[in-house]
């Protein structure tokens, strides 16, 4: 019987290093328990300073994206850059993932569409999280834009830790190691979940399953729940090893 392989498309900021990483070697470490196969396929938009300005030019150029990985017929199509999509505004996962389907549509091939952003959120929810505390590698200001944005889909962040990493080059480059001590720093009284990075471009996914061990409470990351998102999306088992609760098959 042949086995079923499927496109993986994903808009990344031009910067981004670590999405064309982490979600490969989830996929690949799924395809070492369960039979379904992937490949991975990518479209750019420029961005290099993770501050407001180009975010949002960033965000406009997402539709040419989704056109060409549809040119390429891929399964399902995942915006990768968390804060360009929050610091749009409450909500506007939704409003993006809606316009690029529609891109979709337009192009022929009406493909499933997750944003880190709204995959996060949901992950979250899914989980029964109330309450969460979260690293970011951004800036102060762009840390709280995240904060409210959370707190407006009605999860309560406790505390957080902004790094405050302003180039994304560097971002990409954070030794995952690093926070097993920067967790520490955060306040994690009555959470219920803990975002190791709330950024798809600061590593962190060979340090979740030893964090939630350390913690005792689920931990993800924005990059886990966008591939828990993409799998449901394909209809999938989601479900692969050492990437922490969310996709150890419960959910």
């Amino acid at each position: 019987m042949t086995q079923r392989s499927y496109r993986i498309g994903q808009i990344v900021p031009s910067s981004n290093t670590t999405m064309e990483t982490e979600i490969p070697a989830m996929l690949r470490a799924r395809e070492a328990v369960l039979p379904e196969r992937f490949t991975f396929h990518s479209s750019r938009m420029r961005m290099k300073k993770v501050v407001k300005e180009e975010l949002e030019a960033m965000d406009r150029d997402s539709d040419r994206c989704a056109i060409e990985l549809t040119d390429a017929r891929v399964d399902v199509l995942g915006y990768a850059c968390l804060v360009a999509i929050m610091s749009m505004g409450p909500g506007y996962h939704r409003e993006s993932a809606r316009r690029l389907h529609e891109r979709t549509v337009e192009n022929g091939a009406p493909t499933p569409v997750v944003t880190s952003a709204g995959a996060l959120v949901e992950g979250l929810k899914l989980m029964g999280a109330k309450t969460i505390s979260i690293i970011c590698p951004y800036m102060k200001p762009l840390t709280r834009l995240v904060v409210d944005y959370i707190e407006n889909e009605g999860i309560a962040v406790r505390d957080f830790a902004a790094l405050e990493i302003p180039d994304n080059l560097d971002v990409g480059r954070h030794d995952p190691e690093r926070l097993l001590d920067i967790y520490q720093q955060v306040d994690r009284d009555g959470i219920d979940v803990f975002v190791a990075s709330a950024c798809v471009q600061m590593p962190s996914l060979p340090i979740i399953q030893r964090l939630e061990d350390r913690i005792g409470v689920p931990v993800v990351s924005a990059a886990v729940c966008t591939t828990h998102q993409m799998l449901d999306r394909l209809g999938l088992e989601r479900r692969l090893p050492d990437a922490g609760a969310l996709l150890g098959g419960k959910y």
